[in-house]
């Protein structure tokens, strides 16, 4: 009797250590990040280090696969909350001698400190802005899978990726 084995590639899981190279682009084809040649993103599946819905869409991948995806804004950075665009007067911005758009800044809220980013500044007042910058975007990944391995119990329990790739200790 023969036996014929084969190696099977670890899949994406909870608890993997995940190595990908991507691009991301919004609609209109920009290029808004992607991962340096030969420098991978690393991270640790299943703990919220990914947008959630490329995290979903990597699960069950393995080794050398690649994939292309558009992801909602509910499944990455949400819809725009207009509630989190205010004007406020230019004098809570002591110590600021120059107020540009672009600007970020920490802002103290009732639910505790957001950021906030300078979106216009007109003669007395300033818009801010606490949503992310894609906020309301659909965003366009190029994926590919590079490697997977075990995640360390260590690295499970302070929930990032230990070493090459990840942080260092």
């Amino acid at each position: 009797m023969a036996y014929h084995l084969s190696l099977l590639a670890m899949q994406i899981a909870n608890d993997s250590v995940v190595s990908i190279d991507y691009e991301l682009k919004n609609d209109a084809g920009e290029v808004l990040d992607a991962s340096a040649e030969g420098s991978p993103l690393v991270y640790l599946h299943g703990h919220r280090n990914l947008i959630s819905g490329l995290e979903q869409v990597l699960e069950g991948k393995a080794t050398g696969d690649s994939l292309k995806v558009r992801i909602a804004p509910a499944d990455a950075y949400g819809e725009v909350n207009e509630s989190l665009r205010q004007r406020v007067p230019k004098d809570r911005f002591q110590g600021v001698e120059q107020l540009e758009v672009g600007m970020q800044f920490q802002a103290s809220t009732d639910k505790g400190p957001i950021s906030v980013r300078i979106v216009a500044v007109e003669e007395e007042l300033v818009t801010v802005d606490g949503n992310h910058p894609l906020a309301g975007e659909h965003l366009n990944f190029n994926v590919t899978v590079c490697d997977v391995r075990a995640a360390e119990e260590s690295e499970i329990a302070h929930g990032h990726v230990h070493g090459k790739g990840g942080v260092e200790h």
